[in-house]
């Protein structure tokens, strides 16, 4: 039986995040489209931007949030501004992840989010937040020093994210400078309970294993990995969050890490965030290399599609293999940014 719009949104309303409710989602634009029912198609398309941002499905929110801007700014009183501006930090935040997408592109966005902000009676402390979470991306951790220390001098709005995402990158900017000690306190009030949100700690618990591991405090690292991958054990949305656990792993239970490794790998390898996915290759080719050093063989489990799949699953020339597939991004990405930052930080993996 055919279903109308509104059992559409009613059944993709009851539904959890993940593919499901985006294929719902997806059927209810296309019907909204088919009739010419622009308000309904802003309806589903906004659900849509949310449930594939959330799930794996960052490309899909790109495109329909496109559509959302043009048409609020065909007809903004009959939408609900505020939403919409909220919603512009989600594609901020993924956009950097798609090495296709030029940083003219990603300036120009950036720099359309702050002239809506300001024209909406916001300040620019957003605006320098994800100046700050872009830097990081592209490793250019001078800049993104800069713009931390400058939003620690303004005042939080109505558009700022919550405490505990902002806590969460801190926590990256002093993890990716080099800094655990720092990394480790500035996680505290993460790592203590006194701050959390739908995605924190989830993706604090695996940035402070390997500073924890270095640090030598391997009773903690040990309590958090066990935690924090609870959290997040089968989510799409945490792929990146899964090869960090893998990471540490390879330095301390490698034939655990690779139970996560074979668990996650059928959602890592077709995932539509090209940073994550080469994020999880590079850290599978280093478990891969640790792997290799046993005396012990392994059998590995491929999904069905992976291009070697029918090949030796040998551990040395699958620690080969992904890490080809992470380089070639990482020289994607590179060539975008204008640094060696991503290939520079898979050798250091090594």
């Amino acid at each position: 039986m055919n279903m109308d719009f509104d059992d559409l949104m009613f059944e993709a309303y009851d539904l959890p995040g993940g593919r499901a409710k985006i294929e719902l989602l997806e059927e209810a634009v296309k019907l909204a489209d088919s009739t010419g029912n622009v308000e309904q198609g802003f309806e589903a398309r906004f659900e849509l931007v949310e449930a594939a941002t959330f799930n794996g499905y960052p490309k899909k929110a790109l495109v329909n949030f496109s559509w959302l801007l043009g048409q609020f700014d065909k007809d903004p009183d009959s939408y609900d501004g505020y939403n919409l501006l909220w919603s512009y930090k989600w594609i901020i935040d993924k956009i950097a992840c798609f090495p296709e997408i030029s940083r003219t592109q990603i300036d120009g966005l950036l720099e359309d989010m702050k002239k809506r902000y300001r024209e909406h009676g916001y300040n620019d402390r957003t605006y320098y937040y994800y100046r700050m979470t872009l830097a990081l991306q592209y490793g250019e951790l001078e800049d993104a020093g800069r713009f931390f220390r400058e939003i620690q001098a303004m005042d939080r709005d109505e558009m700022s994210d919550c405490a505990a995402c902002e806590q969460d990158q801190f926590v990256k900017y002093y993890v990716l400078a080099g800094d655990d000690q720092r990394a480790i306190e500035t996680a505290e009030p993460i790592l203590s309970d006194r701050m959390s949100c739908a995605e924190v700690p989830h993706v604090t618990y695996p940035q402070v294993l390997l500073p924890l591991y270095r640090q030598g405090r391997l009773q903690e690292a040990e309590k958090y990995q066990r935690q924090g991958y609870r959290l997040i054990k089968g989510e799409r949305d945490f792929v990146l969050q899964i090869s960090q656990h893998i990471a540490y792993l390879t330095k301390t239970d490698p034939v655990k890490g690779l139970e996560l490794f074979e668990l996650h790998a059928p959602l890592a390898l077709d995932h539509e965030n090209p940073h994550d996915r080469m994020m999880f290759n590079a850290h599978a080719s280093t478990l891969f290399k640790r792997l290799a050093a046993e005396p012990m063989n392994f059998e590995v489990r491929l999904p069905a599609d992976f291009p070697y799949a029918d090949e030796s699953t040998d551990v040395e020339r699958l620690s080969e293999r992904f890490r080809d597939m992470a380089v070639t991004a990482a020289r994607q990405f590179d060539e975008r940014n204008g640094n060696r930052h991503y290939e520079s930080s898979i050798d250091s993996f090594q």
